[in-house]
């Protein structure tokens, strides 16, 4: 993309009304708008961003063996007074009458109506495990959005839903869960540490949060710092394999790790005081098992293996996508603005050119353009006219993990400068290295 016939509408000054990091750089580097109390539109580079997380999200489901699907995000009420939930969620669920006075509502969560197609559609332990997933807009009409994406009114989210014929089944998934959650944040560039927590209005006994370190976290958290150590990698895991999850988890969840709502005085003290760590987090995803609330409820039974009705066991899984936005930049900025992990960024280098108009430096950006391109490779070229200073602060306001300079200096002795946007050390190389070796890093 040429920055001369994109839309990215950067500020210079930092908006008022914005009071952490991740809302600051997300309106200075044009990513979003607001169109009213915690409701944003998403503009070009911020919905490219959105767009990488999803893929990534979606990569990571399939690989544990989910099926995506997609449900609409206007419900009747009559499937939540089946299950007991509609009076009491609470002010946060905007309910609507249509032109028929038919209670509708605004979706918030699926429990409901994913159990009504099940119900609809299975009946036997033959068509079991299952479970299904989509990524879509949400609303909870927040008392207070603020925060930018991190706590608005409207909200992209990945919401799952596992079906099963008994309790140790449904634990497995809610441990295949686990462990699919873990390669999903580290291909972000994350470190999310499950933690024990309260399951809400969503209800059920077991559910673990995810939490990403950050000094504007919601939450305090007190773990041991061993945890932090701790690398997904690229293990090949068989998600059907109890053993190779409970594995896993065993090396990720049996280190001290929990916020100040399950805190333990006690046991945190047993931990050895140089590894005792205090600190804030960001929610950004959280799974449940909850047993039979809903199948029991609404009717979700299924013939079992000797031809007994039984209801099936249930458990619900979110990842918060247009969270995760924000929970990035949070865990990875500086003073001049954002540092994308590569998993992430809307595009993968920029180009900047020093000396616009410059015959010499315009053939060898565009040489660079077309050569990242034909690698697969999305580079961003600033071909705008403006002085290098200006080019060289949207580059770092923006994030993008790599660029590469072009000037009549370097151009002279045949080459280019690749500059790490991470450390800010750069290496003076051919045009043909800077290309192999962005190639190289993004493994194309």
């Amino acid at each position: 993309m040429r920055l001369s016939r994109y839309f990215l509408p950067v500020l210079k000054e930092t908006p008022s009304e914005a009071q952490i990091v991740s809302h600051r750089l997300m309106l200075r580097a044009g990513m979003i708008k607001q169109a009213s109390a915690g409701i944003y539109s998403w503009l070009p580079l911020g919905y490219k961003v959105l767009q990488k997380i999803e893929r990534i999200v979606h990569e990571e489901q399939a690989r544990a063996g989910h099926l995506a699907m997609l449900m609409p995000t206007i419900q009747s009420a009559d499937l939540w007074r089946e299950s007991g939930r509609y009076d009491a969620y609470g002010a946060e669920m905007l309910r609507i009458t249509d032109r028929h006075d038919r209670d509708m509502l605004f979706t918030p969560t699926a429990e409901e109506l994913i159990t009504d197609i099940f119900r609809a559609h299975v009946t036997s332990y033959r068509d079991l495990p299952l479970t299904m997933y989509q990524i879509q807009w949400k609303f909870r009409d927040e008392i207070r959005p603020r925060f930018g994406v991190m706590r608005g009114r409207e909200f992209y989210m990945k919401d799952g839903y596992n079906f099963d014929l008994t309790k140790e089944d449904a634990l497995h998934a809610y441990n295949r869960h686990l462990v699919s959650y873990l390669r999903t944040y580290e291909r972000m560039g994350l470190q999310a540490i499950p933690m024990r927590a309260d399951s809400g209005p969503i209800g059920g006994d077991d559910t673990h949060e995810f939490l990403v370190l950050a000094d504007t976290g919601e939450s305090k958290v007190f773990y041991d710092s061993e945890i932090t150590d701790l690398r997904f990698g690229d293990r090949d895991i068989d998600y059907d394999s109890h053993e190779q999850c409970r594995a896993v988890l065993d090396e990720f969840t049996s280190r001290y790790a929990r916020t100040d709502e399950t805190h333990d005085p006690e046991l945190f003290g047993k931990i050895p005081e140089e590894r005792q760590r205090m600190a804030r987090g960001i929610e950004v995803g959280q799974i449940f098992y909850f047993g039979t609330k809903y199948s029991e409820a609404m009717g979700a039974y299924v013939n079992d293996h000797d031809g007994n009705r039984v209801p099936v066991h249930m458990g619900s899984h979110g990842i918060g996508v247009s969270r995760l936005v924000g929970a990035i930049i949070e865990a990875c900025h500086d003073d001049n603005g954002i540092i994308w992990p590569e998993g992430v960024t809307p595009f993968h280098v920029g180009i900047v050119n020093l000396k616009q108009g410059d015959a010499s430096c315009d053939t060898a950006c565009e040489d660079l353009y077309e050569a990242l391109a034909a690698a697969g490779l999305e580079p961003l070229y600033d071909d705008r006219e403006e002085r290098a200073g200006a080019k060289f602060a949207t580059m770092d306001l923006i994030g993008l993990p790599w660029r590469i300079t072009v000037g009549p200096r370097g151009l002279a002795n045949g080459k280019v400068e690749l500059t790490s946007r991470r450390n800010g050390e750069s290496e003076e190389m051919s045009l043909e290295a800077a290309v192999a070796r962005v190639s190289e890093i993004y493994g194309v």
